[in-house]
């Protein structure tokens, strides 16, 4: 399904979407997403300092203005880094992180950039699996990347599309 046609079903499942760039304002909300979706989620601090950072963002609401998800990328030379894409996790499986993931790869060839890079934990399946469909391939691993608990780590698979 292409991005047209994903956006259009979507929009008429859930009422409409409406996307933005992430603003300061957002990141209170934003961080309880994260915080909803992720064992070890980013702070408050994470996020101020990418919108100050000039990172590129997007966030995507319905049309009651109820946060459904977002990404940060960074961009460097003709390398975008996708630093974080979430989507609340009660819809989760519908669509909206390939679609989130579409933004940001279509922001990043409006940019020039020629490669998007991002990391991934081992254990998100679902993650990986947007991943690959996509067209994403591993690249690497970094070891012990993400924290598990305060002893335990878990690694990171690195992986790349070519814009």
């Amino acid at each position: 399904m292409n991005n047209d046609a994903l956006l259009h079903t979507l929009e008429s499942k859930f009422g409409g979407l409406i996307f933005a760039a992430m603003k300061v304002d957002d990141v209170d909300e934003v961080v309880q997403l994260e915080d909803s979706v992720y064992p070890h989620p980013w702070t408050r601090g994470n996020f101020l300092d990418s919108l100050y950072s000039g990172y590129q963002t997007l966030t995507m609401r319905n049309r009651s203005g109820r946060l459904l998800g977002y990404f940060l990328v960074m961009e460097a030379v003709d390398e975008a880094h996708l630093l974080n894409i979430s989507v609340a996790e009660d819809v989760q499986g519908e669509g909206f992180g390939h679609l989130l993931l579409e933004y940001a790869v279509d922001l990043a060839r409006k940019h020039r950039m020629t490669v998007m890079l991002l990391e991934v934990r081992v254990s998100n399946l679902r993650a990986l699996h947007v991943y690959r469909r996509y067209g994403f391939v591993e690249i690497g691993r970094r070891k012990n990347y993400y924290p598990v608990n305060q002893s335990t780590r878990e690694d990171a698979i690195v992986m790349s599309l070519s814009l």
